[in-house]
């Protein structure tokens, strides 16, 4: 596992409950800054293995980026029961829930 990987586990598995972070965000803080697509790949097939709050991590605009419903309902969900409020055109604000260790 590269150290990369290994920092984006720990960022992720560190986000409080009903906090979010985005993609960027945990790619910048884990050392590169235009890795946010790798912290997506890393998320998608280490979230069971390393059982991560996968769903406290959202896109750079706010929202979610899911797009099959199945994955997006659940996350909705998910989020909604920590106390996230998600606005009517799916929005979540960040200034308010964003967490920033």
């Amino acid at each position: 596992m590269t150290p990369f990987t290994k920092s984006v586990l720990k960022i992720i598995r560190e986000i409080p409950e009903g906090r979010v972070m985005t993609y960027g965000q945990i790619a910048s803080l884990a050392g590169s800054p235009r890795a946010a697509r790798q912290v997506v790949r890393i998320l998608h097939s280490m979230s069971s293995k390393y059982q991560l709050p996968w769903h406290r991590v959202i896109n750079a605009k706010g929202k979610i980026a899911l797009t099959d419903d199945e994955s997006y309902q659940e996350q909705l969900i998910n989020l909604e029961a920590e106390g996230i409020e998600v606005g009517p055109h799916d929005e979540i604000d960040l200034d308010r829930y964003q967490w920033n260790p």
